[in-house]
């Protein structure tokens, strides 16, 4: 969505006229009706004003559509496996550096046996279960409620010591 569809889009939303925007930031009824139409750019000056008035932050006019914020429902989520073990992953919703994932890891599962690594950091929260991480030296046992967090480049493994699946959230941050 350009600039100018974004601002036809949040006005109507908010039920403002053009004429409404024009007595409040000054601008002709016609230059506002090219804005929306796409067929001139705006000044930043005059984006600010125009921004002001929807009562909107100026950034967020000027947000790519890929910056946008996205909502992926339970139900669209992307599933897919993971390691020898074949993880049930499930693909919460990403930005251009950064995911998130839901993972469910049933008993004795584990990314394997030997430790991995790849690039990026990543965060995790056991929502569920008892889970040992390892990486180099470290080793902890976690519970329902623990995080523990790495830089993913030093080989790593997690492995479900409990009885029950357990559930972890990831969260992983890579340079593009």
């Amino acid at each position: 969505m350009n600039i100018g569809a974004m601002i036809r889009s949040i006005r109507k939303r908010k039920n403002i006229t053009i004429a409404e925007i024009c007595k409040e930031t000054g601008l002709s009824q016609g230059f506002m009706s090219q804005v929306e139409t796409n067929k001139t750019s705006p000044s930043i000056n005059t984006l600010e004003h125009i921004a002001q008035t929807l009562q909107v932050p100026l950034s967020y006019l000027l947000l790519q559509q890929e910056e946008r914020m996205t909502v992926v429902r339970k139900e669209e989520r992307e599933l897919t496996s993971s390691g020898p073990d074949q993880l049930k992953v499930s693909h919460l919703g990403h930005t251009s550096n950064m995911q998130m994932m839901l993972v469910e890891v049933p008993p004795g599962a584990s990314t394997g046996e030997v430790p991995i690594a790849h690039q990026g950091e990543e965060v995790h929260l056991v929502v569920k279960g008892t889970i040992y991480a390892e990486q180099g030296e470290d080793q902890f046992e976690l519970h329902e409620g623990d995080s523990f967090s790495w830089n993913a480049s030093v080989p790593h493994r997690v492995k479900n010591i409990g009885e029950d699946t357990a559930i972890v959230l990831i969260s992983v941050y890579k340079e593009k």
